[in-house]
């Protein structure tokens, strides 16, 4: 089912999520979600997959040189952290008491903030 006006899908993970890296170099680190890239379905996190970048020297930063940042990693690499356990579990969205839908754990049932 194609969405008629928010043609980018639900992301399972937020920005301040705690996460945990479940495939590739970094696999089995956690840290907290900086920022989300909807349109790649991609997410930086804090502290992992950190990469070289070369700056040039220019009128705005004179001061070049090489920096290390965080690259990004693809959401379906991630899992959130259940913020009771502090294990990653799956996230499912349900009502809460106010009639709003809202993430909860799969592993508890708690609502995540």
């Amino acid at each position: 089912m194609e969405r008629k006006y928010n043609k980018h899908p639900k992301m399972h993970i937020r920005k301040g999520d705690m996460v945990k890296v479940i495939a590739g170099n970094e696999r089995g680190k956690s840290g907290k979600v900086m920022e989300v890239i909807t349109e790649k379905s991609r997410a930086i996190v804090e502290g992992i997959n950190m990469v070289t970048k070369h700056q040039k020297p220019s009128a705005g930063k004179p001061d070049g040189g090489i920096k290390k940042m965080e690259g990004t990693l693809h959401i379906s690499n991630l899992m959130v952290v259940d913020p009771a356990t502090g294990e990653p579990t799956r996230t499912g969205r349900k009502l809460n008491e106010k009639g709003k839908l809202q993430r909860y754990s799969k592993k508890t049932g708690e609502f995540i903030k």
